[in-house]
């Protein structure tokens, strides 16, 4: 039989200025819903772990046990390993592999949590699913994802929300769900969770700073035109090389702007694997 892998493609890619938004990432700031369920002797599977800083950041919340980071995409391992041996972070791992066929036993994980991934992927529902098998009887899977329609923002430049739009366009596109915040604790239904065994909860990243907004918008300015984001956009004849560079000009605008403020909400679930 074959083996069911993914068939959406990731729209952000692993470009630089992709990365500086994901290595900006901690427990403290991405899982602070998930931190108060651990305790030390936890194992964890942290899928779609990335370059590993939040993967990294966990290990310490189970110094007795031990998380597993797993990534489809290969070559980033590399710098998330690189980033545990330098932290000198031992009680951990990071493994290639496909959430939608995960190559774990029934049961394995005291704790399987997913960050910003299942809105790329072609069947949420489906990983959720393969998440509660290798989670424990009593066990958490735990989610955590944004909801681009929802995104907030100050001042309203004109193209702004042209920009929001041309993403949604762009993520649809690609197989993903890009407001899949508002929907996690459906999934987690649909996947074999009962109503009463799913907690759900929301928060957000709000940036605010000179330095912050600099950063958010740069990255997206630059993400518009130079990653995977670019690629599918133009391919998909979603927009033209030239639409990209007028809405990675809005956005710096925007970043000049006095003022500016981003806040990005997210859609949380925890919920207990039931016997």
């Amino acid at each position: 039989m074959d083996r069911k892998s993914e068939s959406a493609t990731y729209t952000h890619g692993h470009h630089a200025s992709v990365l500086r938004s994901h290595t900006w990432r901690t427990a403290l700031n991405s899982a602070p819903y998930l931190l108060p369920h651990l305790t030390p002797s936890m194992h964890i599977l942290d899928i779609g772990s990335g370059p590993g800083t939040i993967t990294v950041d966990l290990a310490a919340y189970v110094p007795e046990g031990h998380i597993t980071g797993l990534e489809r995409a290969a070559d980033i391992l590399t710098q998330a390993r690189a980033l545990a041996a330098e932290q000198g972070v031992s009680n951990i791992d990071f493994v290639e592999g496909d959430a939608n066929d995960l190559d774990f036993p029934d049961g394995t994980f005291d704790v399987v949590v997913c960050h910003q991934v299942l809105q790329h992927v072609r069947d949420p529902v489906g990983i959720l699913k393969e998440m509660r098998r290798v989670a424990k009887v009593g066990g958490i899977v735990a989610a955590r994802e944004s909801d681009y329609a929802a995104f907030v923002w100050y001042p309203d430049v004109e193209g702004m929300r042209d920009w929001q739009a041309l993403y949604q366009q762009v993520a649809r596109s690609n197989g993903g769900e890009p407001n899949a915040g508002r929907m996690v604790h459906a999934w987690a239904k649909q996947a074999g969770f009962g109503v009463g065994s799913i907690k759900s909860s929301s928060s957000t990243w709000c940036y605010s700073t000179k330095e912050e907004i600099e950063w958010w918008s740069g990255l997206w300015a630059e993400r518009t035109v130079a990653s995977s984001f670019a690629k599918t956009a133009v391919d998909g004849g979603i927009a033209t090389t030239e639409d990209l560079e007028k809405v990675a000009k809005i956005w710096r605008k925007w970043g000049d702007l006095e003022d500016g403020w981003f806040s990005v909400l997210h859609g949380e679930i925890i919920c207990r694997k039931e016997g």
